[in-house]
């Protein structure tokens, strides 16, 4: 039963979250009358999660509830809370409250369309693009005959560990190889982003563009072995490791220091100095575990 409510209660917070973006997009205006049923075809779920969104929305002076008439988009809507981002769209919502629920192993290792739509108060457009956005990131995988399959990932901050001592000895390594030449465009590119990050962009960055972005820079230099074997070790790291890499992304203050230091190797690399940034690179990734370290409540089974 606890479940069930905690089901239900996601799926009318999303809802919610929907129709107030609406209203601050000027999609519905105020005064508008808006009912259950329709609201329910709509958005493709059904009418008893659209009735708690909008009472939690009216609690909130989003909607005026009028005795036998319904509710209707307040006069003067209060703007969007600070915390919860006009921008972020109903598929975006989901994608996170879908990855936090498969790490704590709260969704079936297969689910249908069906089942996304109805969980996540998805319409069957939003489903095909949240699941196509999965599949393209490596944690889920369409299954031949019906509805998709989740892949193995990492769940836990001791397997997270683990990833980086590997890494610890992997990528320095690939740094040393004969014939290490590297991609000085995309490296200038590189730089750049970490130079947003310095100068206040973390704030502003979504959680990916943050995984991501740590993604294309260590994937680089690895590259410039031209050795594929560490290139592949790496790629697969980094597509298991991703959703617990997201909470780790709750504390962004480490990012400053990993920008810097993401430039400083950098600068070594174009430079030619490889056994430095060798040496620059190990020290690096030894810092994010100790950063791990101390964010680790966060990391296990039911941090937040």
């Amino acid at each position: 039963m606890d479940e069930v409510v905690r089901r239900r209660g996601g799926v009318s917070d999303k809802l919610a979250a929907r129709i107030r973006d609406e209203i601050h997009s000027g999609g519905l205006r105020p005064h508008t009358h808006l009912t259950a049923q329709g609201l329910a075809d709509r958005f493709g779920v059904s009418r008893s999660p659209i009735g708690e969104a909008l009472k939690s929305l009216t609690a909130e002076g989003v909607l005026t509830h009028e005795a036998n008439k319904g509710y209707f988009v307040a006069p003067e809507p209060p703007g969007p809370p600070s915390d919860l981002p006009s921008q972020h769209s109903a598929v975006d919502a989901a994608y996170f409250a879908l990855a936090d629920d498969r790490l704590e192993s709260r969704v079936p290792d297969v689910v249908s369309a069906a089942y996304l739509k109805e969980t996540y108060g998805l319409s069957s457009a939003e489903v095909q693009s949240l699941c196509t956005r999965i599949v393209k990131e490596g944690w889920l995988e369409r299954r031949a005959g019906y509805g998709y399959q989740f892949t193995d990932m990492l769940n836990s901050a001791e397997a997270l560990t683990q990833t980086y001592r590997f890494r610890m000895a992997l990528e320095p390594a690939a740094l040393l190889e004969p014939g290490y030449r590297l991609d000085t465009a995309a490296a200038a590119e590189c730089r750049l982003v970490e130079q947003r990050i310095l100068a206040g962009g973390v704030e502003s960055m979504s959680i990916e563009e943050l995984y991501d972005r740590g993604v294309k820079f260590h994937e680089l230099i690895v590259s410039g072995s031209q050795n594929p074997f560490y290139l592949d070790a790496l790629r697969r790291i980094n597509s298991i490791r991703r959703l617990i890499a997201y909470r780790s992304s709750a504390t962004r203050e480490r990012y400053y220091g990993q920008a810097q230091e993401h430039i400083e190797i950098l600068d070594l690399l174009v430079a030619g100095r490889n056994e430095e940034a060798s040496w620059k690179l190990r020290s690096h990734l030894g810092h994010v575990i100790h950063n791990l370290a101390e964010i680790r409540p966060i990391l296990e089974p039911g941090g937040k």
